[in-house]
C-alpha cells in the first residue's frame, strides 16, 4: 500500500473485519439476541433404517420450561418437503443420528435435559451397511453437472501393450468437516415472513429452499449471516436442522434457536464420502504415459445421490491419448455426504499422484522429471489450449526452493539417527470456475463509500476482498470503505464454495464501483456550483474520496460536497456479473508441492518437517488473505494424509468418534514450516479481474506428497489413508 492509504488489487491489506473477529464485535449467527427467543434441541434416530412406531413424549412435556415436542405425529404439514432432508412429516429412518423430533423450551438447557426424555420406539428395517457388497448394484451419477464417467481413446488396447503398467488399489475414509462454529439457526416469524439467522455458504439457496419447503413468496423470507466460523461445504446445503428451526418457530409463535452440539455434527449435516479407487497406468520406457484408467466408487445414502468426483481430475492432470474414468456411487443408509474442501478432487488426486509416484519408482525416474515428460500443454481430451496455464513454472520455483535436486533417489537412504528422512512431491488442480453475482456501490453523504453483495463471509477474506477491489477502481483509501454482504436483502451473489467467490463477485464490485464513480462525476460536471462545472467528464477523475480536473489546479472538492449541494442523497449504482467463459474452454488452477517427511524408524512416528508450494491461480487480489487460504489447505492436506477417519460401527452405521476428542485433525504442533507463494499471473479469459479461486487448491496434491515422501522414507507404500504408524511397522 502507497504512504497515502491507497490500496491497489494485490496489496496485502490487513482484514477489514478482523478487529472486530479479535474483540468479539463480530456477530455469528447463534450469537443475536431476539426478543421471546426459545431454544431447541434435536433428538436423534439410533437405528439406521426402519421407521418410529411411537414416541413417548409424555415426561418430556411435563418437563419445566417445555413449551412443545414436535414429532412426526404433530409437526405442521408443509408445502414441500424435501426428502433428503429430515422435517418430521413422517415416520421413516434412513441413517443413525437422523432428527426425529425437536423439543422447544425457554432455556438451552432445558431443551437438552427434555430431548433426552423423549423415547422414540423403532421398528427396525433391512440396512444397507456393507459398502464392498454394494459394488455390483452401483450405479454412475453427476457432479455438478458433469458427467461421472467419461473416457477417449483405447484405454484396454493401451493397456495390453504397454511396456510397463502400474496397478493398485488406494482408499480413503469418510471425513467430516468440524469447524469450529457448529451449524446454527434461528428463525422468527412476523406473519407470513420469516428471517433467518443462519450459519450459511449460500444465503440465497436458504431463502429460496425456505420459500418452497414454506409455500411463501421469495421475498417474505430473509437471510442473514455475517459472519461464519468455518464451513469447508458442510454449510453450502440446507440441512435438517434449519427448516426445523423455521418450522418450530411457527409451531410455536416464537423465535427459536438451534445449535448442533458436535456429536450432531456427525451424520446430519454431510461427510466427504469413503472412496476405493483402482487406478492404472500404463506408460512407455521412457515414461511418457499411454494409458489411464481409473475407476472410482464412494458411497453416496439411499435418500439422495451425492457423487464424489475423484476421477475427474485424472482428466485433465497429464497428456495421454487413452483414458477413461469410471464413478460409482453405492447406497448406505448413512448421512447423506456432501461437498468438503475440494470435493472429489483431494481423494482423486491422491491415487492419481501416488501412482505416478510409483510409476517413477519403477521406471527409476525423477518423480518430477516424469510429470514434465507427461506435461499437459491442452487439456488432453478436448485438446483445447487451457486459459492459462503455468504449472511448468511452479514445479521450477517450487523445485528450487524446496532444494529438490539434492535428494537421494534411493527409498530409506536419507536419515538422521533414529528418523527416516522422506522428500515427495505432487501436482496439485483445481477447476476455475465462477457464476453470475451482482454488487452495489454507494457514495454516501458522511464522506464513505459502501460496497455490498448478498455473498457470505466464511472466512477466506469477502469483506476484505470487496473492499480492496472498490478501493482499487476508485483510487481511495480502504479506511473511507464499508463492505457489506450476508444479507438477502443485498444483490445476489452465488453460493461461497468451489473456489470461484473472488471469480464471481470480484468483476460485479469493480463494474459498480466504475459505474457508480461515472455517475458522480456526471453529477459533479453539471452542477452549477461545482468548480467543476462544464468540464467534459472523461476529464474528471476520482481520487482519494475527491473529484478533480486532470489539468485544473485547486479544481478539485471532495464528493460529499457535490452530494451535499443535493440534498444529502447517496449517489450509487447496482452492477451484475456474469461469466464470459464458455462452458467447453477448459479452465484450471495447477500448483506444484514439495514435502519432507521424518518418520521414527521402530515407532512409525511421522511428522512432517517443511511444505514448499507454488501456484498458478490467475491474478492474486490480497497477497495475505492468500497465503492463510493456500496455508489452510496445505494444514488440511497433512490433516488428510495423516490423521483425519470417521470410525463407523459398519454392523448398525454409528459413528464411534463423533466428538472432538476422538476425530483427530492436525493441530499447531503438527504443522511444519510452509512456503506458499503463487505465480500472481492474471486468467482475463475467466473474468475480467483476472483472479481465480484459491480456496481449496492447497489440500488437493498435500496428500500425495506426504504419502510419497513417506514412502521415501520407509520403503513402504501405503495406499490406504490416513497413514498412521501402525501401518509403518
Amino acid at each position: 500500500m502507497s504512504g497515502n492509504g491507497l490500496v491497489a488489487i494485490g496489496d496485502p491489506l490487513a482484514r477489514v473485519d478482523g478487529r472486530a473477529k479479535v474483540t468479539g464485535a463480530a456477530k455469528y449467527s447463534a450469537e443475536f439476541s431476539i426478543p421471546g427467543l426459545v431454544h431447541a434441541a434435536l433428538v436423534m434416530s439410533t437405528v439406521p433404517s426402519g421407521w418410529i412406531e411411537r414416541m413417548d413424549t409424555a415426561a418430556a412435556e411435563k418437563s419445566p420450561g417445555v413449551l412443545a415436542v414436535i414429532t412426526p405425529s404433530n409437526a405442521i404439514r408443509l408445502a414441500a418437503p424435501e426428502r433428503r432432508i429430515s422435517l418430521l412429516q413422517d415416520d421413516q429412518v434412513f441413517y443413525q443420528n437422523q432428527p426425529v423430533a425437536i423439543v422447544v423450551a425457554e432455556t438451552l438447557e432445558q431443551a437438552r435435559y427434555a430431548a433426552t426424555l423423549v423415547q422414540p420406539h423403532y421398528q427396525p428395517g433391512p440396512a444397507k451397511l456393507d459398502f464392498l457388497a454394494g459394488f455390483p448394484a452401483s450405479y454412475s451419477s453427476s457432479h455438478a453437472g458433469e458427467p461421472g464417467d467419461q473416457s477417449w481413446g483405447d484405454v484396454d488396447g493401451a493397456l495390453a501393450s504397454a511396456e510397463v503398467k502400474i496397478q493398485a488399489l488406494y482408499t480413503t475414509p469418510i471425513q467430516h468437516h468440524n469447524p469450529m462454529e457448529p451449524h446454527a439457526t434461528i428463525a422468527q416469524w412476523n406473519g407470513d415472513r420469516v428471517t433467518l439467522h443462519d450459519a450459511s455458504q449460500h444465503i440465497t439457496g436458504v431463502q429460496e429452499t425456505t420459500a418452497k419447503i414454506f409455500g411463501i413468496p421469495k421475498e417474505n423470507v430473509r437471510v442473514i449471516s455475517l459472519f461464519v466460523g468455518g464451513a469447508f461445504g458442510c454449510k453450502g446445503q440446507i440441512w435438517s436442522h434449519a427448516m426445523l428451526a423455521v418450522l418450530a418457530a411457527r409451531q410455536v409463535q416464537r423465535p427459536v434457536k438451534v445449535v448442533l452440539e458436535r456429536p450432531q455434527m456427525f451424520g446430519p449435516v454431510g461427510a466427504r464420502p469413503r472412496t476405493y479407487q483402482q487406478m492404472t497406468l500404463g506408460a512407455t520406457r521412457e515414461g511418457k504415459l499411454t494409458a489411464i484408467k481409473h475407476v472410482v466408487h464412494s458411497n453416496t445414502s439411499v435418500i439422495e445421490d451425492y457423487l464424489e468426483s475423484a476421477a475427474f481430475p485424472a482428466r485433465v492432470m497429464y497428456a495421454c491419448p487413452n483414458i477413461s474414468t469410471t464413478s460409482r456411487i453405492v447406497p448406505l443408509n448413512l448421512g447423506t455426504p456432501t461437498y468438503m474442501r475440494a470435493p472429489g478432487v483431494a481423494t482423486g488426486t491422491y491415487a492419481v499422484e501416488v501412482a505416478m509416484d510409483e510409476l517413477a519408482t519403477k521406471l527409476q525416474i525423477d518423480p518430477l522429471e516424469l510429470r514434465l515428460r507427461n506435461y499437459a500443454q491442452v487439456d488432453p481430451h478436448s485438446g483445447q489450449p487451457f486459459t492459462e496455464k503455468h504449472l511448468r513454472e511452479c514445479y521450477q520455483q517450487a523445485a528450487s526452493r524446496f532444494g529438490w535436486s539434492k535428494r537421494s533417489h534411493e527409498p530409506r537412504s536419507m536419515r538422521n539417527r533414529q528418523e527416516l528422512i522422506g522428500w515427495g512431491m505432487a501436482t496439485e488442480t483445481y477447476p476455475g470456475k465462477n457464476l453470475p453475482a451482482s454488487a452495489m456501490v454507494r457514495f454516501q453523504p458522511n464522506g464513505r463509500i459502501l460496497v455490498a453483495s448478498g455473498t457470505q463471509e466464511i472466512g477466506t477474506g469477502n469483506y476484505t476482498i470487496l473492499t480492496e477491489i472498490a478501493a482499487d477502481v476508485l483510487r481511495v483509501p480502504a479506511a473511507m470503505i464499508d463492505a457489506r454482504l450476508g444479507d438477502t436483502d443485498l444483490p445476489p451473489a452465488p453460493i461461497s464454495a468451489g473456489s470461484m467467490s473472488t471469480a464471481s463477485i470480484g468483476p460485479a464490485v469493480q463494474a459498480a464501483a466504475e459505474n457508480a464513480r461515472q455517475k458522480l462525476i456526471a453529477l459533479a460536471v453539471s452542477d452549477r456550483q461545482s468548480m467543476l462545472y462544464g468540464a467534459r467528464p472523461e476529464d474528471v477523475v476520482f481520487d482519494g474520496g475527491n473529484v478533480t480536473l486532470k489539468s485544473g489546479r485547486g479544481k478539485s472538492e471532495p464528493f460529499a460536497a457535490v452530494l451535499r449541494r443535493h440534498g444529502n442523497q447517496p449517489v450509487e449504482a447496482t452492477a451484475a456479473a456474469k461469466p464470459i467463459l464458455d462452458s467447453h474452454t477448459p479452465c484450471h488452477s495447477f500448483g506444484a508441492i514439495f514435502a519432507e517427511v521424518t518418520v521414527d524408524a521402530d515407532l512409525g512416528m511421522t511428522r512432517v518437517k517443511r511444505v514448499v508450494a507454488v501456484y498458478d491461480v490467475g491474478r492474486i487480489v490480497n497477497r495475505e488473505t492468500a497465503q492463510s487460504q493456500f496455508i489452510g489447505g496445505i494444514v488440511w492436506g497433512i490433516s488428510l494424509a495423516l490423521y483425519e477417519d470417521t470410525g463407523v460401527d459398519w454392523r448398525y452405521g454409528r459413528i464411534t468418534n463423533a466428538n472432538l476428542a476422538d476425530y483427530l485433525v492436525a493441530v499447531n504442533a503438527d504443522i511444519p514450516e510452509i512456503d506458499a507463494s503463487a505465480l500472481d499471473i492474471p486468467d482475463y479469459r475467466l473474468d475480467s479481474l483476472g483472479a481465480r479461486g484459491i480456496g481449496e487448491i492447497g489440500i488437493t496434491g498435500t496428500g500425495a506428497a506426504i504419502a510419497n515422501a513417506i514412502f521415501h522414507a520407509t520403503g513402504k507404500r501405503v495406499r490406504d489413508l490416513p497413514i498412521t504408524p501402525d501401518k509403518l511397522v
